[in-house]
């Protein structure tokens, strides 16, 4: 043990110099100078204060105190020193109980004090929860509340020393990297060196490695770090649980939320996309490679037992943990599992035994809880050589690494071997509910699984099988010979979900295509089993997910999984009128125009014939949506919302009869039928009854008419009120329509360069959402009022349109609403 160390609790203080790039740029030879007479002020701080300088790197320093109030009064103290010059330190501080080693200190608690530290800004010192439990209340703190650190750990409250105004944490509150159970322990160097390769030009790297060298944790570090550096931002796109390459694309897009033309949405961005376990879909490795061509602010890190094989890729091995990070690991994951170790030569012989392989020493590790690391060694020397004795051909590595699962799996008692070989019959992660129904699941059962690090919980009650050991789990089940009794019971599970979804899909959209997205995964392996198995049922689970790849842009996917199924079954009556009504949207909007009113045709047909009217009057409002917007056939399209609205009206269904006459006024608006779209927008403003989309559309066309018949101060408060009923629904694109309403009737009255910025601001969205619309009254009256106003303006219309391209779209809302009263371009 390092002599001088504090011991049992001690508190840490991490510092580092904000913008040390700049000041170097800015002083030059004389930034060495600036550099000494910091260290020597943050040297005299600590001292004074009791602290023990554990380190020191370039102008980062690590300080160890016996008591959280004296790393308090040294950060006060070396920040009040700094105060009135250059350089600017940021501070933080985290109060544990670490492991003290030759070396120093190991353990979890001196990362979370370095990412603490990394958060702050400069002249900032923030706290730990832990570490203000044990401060006195006269310390001034203010509460940051909860944030969660590039360690990818669950949030925690964090808090300030002093009252001082800075700009927001540099933590993880805007990504969707997942929340890891532990920090990465480790793989410093490693990650420095990938880091830099993402920042300097590397546009696609690929983390390769056999099953268990923890690929994905690593990675989903790296993205981490590099959050806030992509003005866009950093995406993990799971891939373990997709079955076809051709779906990969729309995974991406519904990932970075990009409904149709991904490859147009990429175009000017600055964005990261993690792309993890595409081992098994690398038939879509062209496509990344298009991606990656088109948009050259894009950078991607895939996780792959296998490279790419794309121009550009830089393939980064990775290499099982060195011998000080493998036992740092054990350690704590014994720690974590109930027993508290010293990292003794035990350990370490361990640690060699599994090849430093991470997900082989967290599976060991989970054992100490009854096992001491002698005893758990003499069992791995007896077990391994057997269980390695098989499959010469596989690499060595990856051998340890299975056996190790099947020496972690023979230890389970028979019901925990026998849930655990059920729980792989799931593709993704899952809720309890469903590994009790399909699994015949119990929470004591799971909880073992979990203990033995076989199983990891993920949150909101969802667990997850990692891919390495879901394999190892679904060979038991194949042994078993209970494989295909298991799919027919996910099979029904997910299928009744469907059913629920499909029925609540008007009443509750949000709330179930959210439920079924996060099930996605398992509903796409199970139309894979039935298109194997029982082509019928396939059609029907498929039929009643149509309305879920319409609302999440699944477009291409539910397109040819409708049809496929189409083609496979015979069945007839109310399946197949639900899979042709949701085929033939989807054929409309990827340009079969014509296939997809066949195929609507004749769903309208089968509902007629069925005399199911709710679904029928369903049916002839997408119809009506197709003919709009695909077809471009307004005469057609108002026939079928008209006899929709009648059908619904006869129901006595508000809901429905809201949606049909939402249609049937859009109608009457291209046609330029004003009067009778007046009064019936009129009527849907009546009868909204606090439906905010009904009120958006209402007053949405009511601002169309006015703006037809020239009323341009009437259709400017009208587009105003529909903005603000639409700003609630989150819906970017039905609110960049208001906002280029507004534009319109500004340049009508007269304010022409607000008109010309704002409609300029609305390009410049759909640009960056890679769409476009063009519908022939709307671009009709774009040409009668935005087109006047850039021909008056004359050359100063580019000046003004670029500076409403250049204007952030919130900021474009907040002009049309008249919030602000500073012009785009103004110095002001």
């Amino acid at each position: 043990m390092r002599p001088g160390l504090p011991t049992g609790t001690v508190t840490f203080l991490f510092t580092d110099v904000a913008g040390s790039t700049r000041l170097l740029r800015e002083h030059g030879a004389g930034y060495a100078e600036l550099l000494g007479e910091h260290r020597r002020v943050l040297r005299e701080a600590f001292e004074q204060a009791g602290g023990v300088e554990v380190d020191t790197q370039g102008d980062a320093f690590f300080v160890a105190f016996t008591r959280a109030s004296d790393a308090v009064v040294a950060a006060e103290s070396a920040r009040a020193a700094l105060a009135d010059g250059p350089v600017q330190v940021r501070m933080g501080i985290h109060t544990g109980e670490p492991f003290v080693t030759e070396e120093g200190y190991v353990g979890l608690d001196v990362h979370r004090a370095a990412r603490i530290a990394a958060a702050a800004h400069g002249g900032q010192v923030v706290l730990s929860q832990t570490t203000r439990g044990f401060l006195d209340g006269d310390i001034a703190l203010r509460d940051l509340g909860e944030h969660r650190l590039k360690d990818l750990t669950e949030a925690e409250r964090l808090y300030q020393l002093g009252e001082g105004d800075f700009p927001p944490l540099r933590t993880l509150d805007a990504t969707n990297l997942p929340v890891a159970a532990t920090p990465l322990l480790g793989r410093e160097r490693e990650l420095e060196e990938l880091v830099a390769m993402l920042s300097n030009g590397s546009r696609l790297v690929t983390i390769t490695g056999p099953g268990g060298t923890g690929k994905t944790r690593f990675a989903l570090q790296v993205a981490a770090e590099l959050v806030g550096r992509f003005g866009d931002g950093v995406f993990w796109v799971p891939l373990a649980g997709l079955a076809d390459p051709e779906v990969v694309s729309a995974e991406i897009a519904r990932t970075i939320g990009v409904r149709e033309d991904l490859a147009g949405s990429l175009r000017g961005k600055e964005l990261l996309l993690l792309l993890d376990n595409f081992e098994h879909l690398l038939d879509a490795a062209p496509m990344v490679a298009e991606l990656l061509a088109g948009a050259s602010g894009l950078r991607v890190l895939a996780t792959s037992r296998s490279p790419l094989r794309i121009s550009g890729e830089v393939e980064y091995p990775l290499e099982p943990l060195p011998p000080s990070d493998a036992v740092a690991l054990f350690v704590e994951r014994s720690r974590a599992a109930g027993r508290v170790l010293a990292p003794d030569a035990a350990v370490e012989a361990i640690c060699r035994r599994l090849d430093g392989l991470p997900l082989a020493i967290e599976l060991a590790a989970a054992r100490m809880r009854l096992l001491t690391p002698e005893t758990l060694l003499g069992r791995l020397d007896s077990a391994l050589p057997l269980l390695t004795g098989g499959a010469r051909d596989a690499p060595e590595r990856q051998r340890t690494l299975e056996a190790t699962i099947e020496w972690s799996h023979d230890l389970l008692d028979d019901l925990s071997k026998l849930l655990f070989a059920r729980l792989s019959v799931f593709a993704g992660s899952f809720p309890i509910d469903l590994a009790e129904a399909v699994c015949e699941a119990d929470v004591d059962t799971l909880a073992s699984l979990v203990d033995a690090s076989l199983l990891k919980p993920i949150g909101e009650d969802r667990f997850l099988l990692l891919e390495t050991i879901r394999q190892y789990a679904l060979e038991r089940l194949v042994e078993a010979g209970s494989a295909d009794d298991l799919r027919r019971r996910h099979v029904d599970a997910f299928a009744t979900i469907a059913e629920e979804g499909y029925a609540q899909r008007f009443d509750a959209e949000a709330e179930w295509s959210d439920r079924l997205e996060r099930d996605h995964d398992d509903l796409r392996a199970a139309l894979d089993w039935l298109a194997e198995h029982d082509p019928d049922e396939e059609l029907r689970l498929a039929s009643a997910l149509g309305w879920l790849w319409l609302s999440h842009s699944h477009i291409a996917e539910g397109r040819r999984r409708l049809a496929g199924a189409l083609g496979r079954s015979r069945l007839g009556g109310r399946t197949r009128a639900r899979a042709l009504t949701a085929g033939g949207v989807l054929a409309a909007w990827l340009g079969e125009v014509d296939v997809g009113r066949a195929e609507l045709a004749e769903a309208l047909g089968l509902w007629s014939t069925i005399g199911d009217d709710p679904e029928l009057a369903a049916a002839l409002d997408v119809l009506g949506w197709v003919l709009v917007y695909a077809a471009g056939d307004d005469d057609d399209a108002l026939e079928a919302f008209e006899r929709s609205l009648e059908v619904w009206r006869r129901l006595s269904d508000p809901a429905g009869e809201r949606r049909a006459l939402t249609g049937v006024c859009q109608v009457l608006v291209a046609q330029g039928n004003v009067q009778r779209a007046e009064a019936l927008s009129r009527e849907l403003l009546e009868i909204a009854g606090g439906d905010a989309r009904a009120e958006h559309f209402a007053f949405h066309f009511l601002a169309d008419c006015a703006l037809i018949e020239g009323d341009c101060v009437g259709a400017e408060e009208r587009y105003r009120q529909s903005l603000r009923a639409a700003l609630p629904l989150g819906d970017v694109l039905e609110t960049s329509f208001e906002v280029q309403g507004i534009a319109m009737a500004a340049a009508g009255r007269g304010d022409l360069r607000r008109g010309i910025q704002l409609a300029a601001a609305v390009e410049a969205l759909w640009e960056s959402l890679g769409t476009t619309f063009s519908v022939r009254f709307w671009d009709a009256l774009l040409e009668r009022y935005i087109g006047a106003a850039r021909t008056a303006l004359g050359t100063d219309a580019n000046t003004h349109w670029n500076e409403g391209r250049e204007l952030a779209f919130e900021d474009a809302v907040e002009l049309a609403l008249g919030l602000t009263t500073r012009e785009p371009g103004s110095t002001s």
